[in-house]
């Protein structure tokens, strides 16, 4: 499965999380680490799932990049 990851800068990290996974959550000091950390995190969420007979949540959510215009006051 393929499932949206929001990564976001903090002050002296990175975090991450999965919006359809809720309570799926990773951080890491840069942004490599997170991603393989928040890949490991999805991993164990989904085991515990399993573990506890609750079915395994499909991808939903939807990621896009939105350009807008800015302009300087």
């Amino acid at each position: 499965m393929r499932y949206a990851v929001v990564i976001e800068k903090a002050e002296g990290n990175y975090s991450a999380y999965v919006p359809d996974l809720p309570g799926c959550v990773a951080t890491g000091a840069t942004q490599e680490e997170t991603e393989r950390m928040i890949r490991e995190a999805i991993e164990f969420h989904l085991e515990g799932l399993r573990e506890d007979g609750v079915s395994i949540p499909k991808p939903t959510t939807i990621c896009q990049n939105v350009e807008v215009l800015v302009e300087s006051a």
